[in-house]
């Protein structure tokens, strides 16, 4: 059998083949090599480099594939992140302020360090109990517990919340809901939160309704009327299914009959009221 030589596709090493192997491997496209080694060189992609962050010389093997892909290589999560980090930071959460220090910071959290929130769970019973004192003679009523900035160091140095309001010497709220309550205009209301929602109306001389039927043989009534605008507090949206099922059928007689109507639910009251916001086309 006549033998050809042919150059190994790596090295270049000269090699004989037989000319049914050559014709083959030209068929299906095979390359030719030397040794088992060289085949093994040739089809290992992976190629050595520095890790790209500065400082850090340590050497890393890593695809092609991957420096197409990406552009740089780092030997670590860590030495990824440090680099990362830095080129495209990251801002989480709103400015807020500390609920202990009053620094301003960017984060979900109610305290800007761990120390704070630490020193927040021992402020003196006085000044906590004087921020609930406060609050009352600010809104002439009982504070929900996250209407205060301190309410878990309240409940820290007090046992619970409603331990706290009775030391300072008022009488804890009732269940949200759980009994009626009357307006200063003299109307009932089924919760407080509808009478705070009344008595803001109220304060600013407003002429308004309660309980107008919705259109329509359902029985349903609207909480506030004010002129041609119809006011709904859905306070146990997202809590009842039934209740969630009574909201759907008031928006969807709203829509059939073209009712200009407004809605309001914790959030818009509690914390931060903003009732302004939401009734601002119907008081104005």
């Amino acid at each position: 059998m006549k033998l050809i030589r042919i150059s190994c596709a790596r090295c270049g090493k000269e090699v004989e083949r037989s000319r049914g192997r050559i014709n083959e491997a030209n068929k299906f496209g095979w390359k030719t090599y030397c040794s088992q080694q060289c085949q093994n060189t040739a089809k290992n992609l992976r190629i050595e480099t520095k890790c790209y962050r500065d400082g850090c010389n340590t050497q890393v093997k890593r695809s092609r594939n991957q420096f197409r892909r990406f552009g740089v290589v780092f030997c670590s999560m860590r030495c990824a992140a440090l680099v990362n980090n830095k080129k495209y930071p990251r801002e989480h959460g709103v400015t807020k302020m500390c609920a202990y220090c009053g620094k301003l910071f960017k984060s979900r959290k109610k305290y800007c360090s761990l120390g704070c929130k630490n020193k927040a769970a021992v402020i003196p019973k006085e000044v906590l109990t004087k921020e609930i004192k406060d609050f009352v003679l600010r809104e002439k009523r009982i504070p929900f517990k996250n209407e205060l900035d301190h309410y878990h160091a309240i409940r820290a140095r007090f046992g619970s919340w409603n331990k706290a309001v009775k030391l300072a010497g008022f009488e804890p709220n009732p269940v949200k809901f759980s009994r009626r309550h009357i307006a200063k205009d003299g109307h009932q209301c089924d919760s407080l939160a509808e009478k705070i929602i009344d008595d803001w109306i109220f304060a600013r001389k407003i002429e308004h309704k309660r309980r107008v039927y919705y259109p329509g043989d359902y029985g349903l009534t609207v909480d506030f009327m004010i002129g041609d605008y119809w006011i709904e507090f859905f306070g146990l949206y997202g809590g009842h299914k039934r209740y969630d099922q009574l909201r759907k059928l008031k928006l969807k007689l709203a829509k059939t009959y073209n009712l200009k109507l407004l809605e309001i639910y914790p959030k818009d009251l509690f914390p931060k009221n903003n009732l302004v916001e939401i009734l601002s086309a119907c008081i104005n």
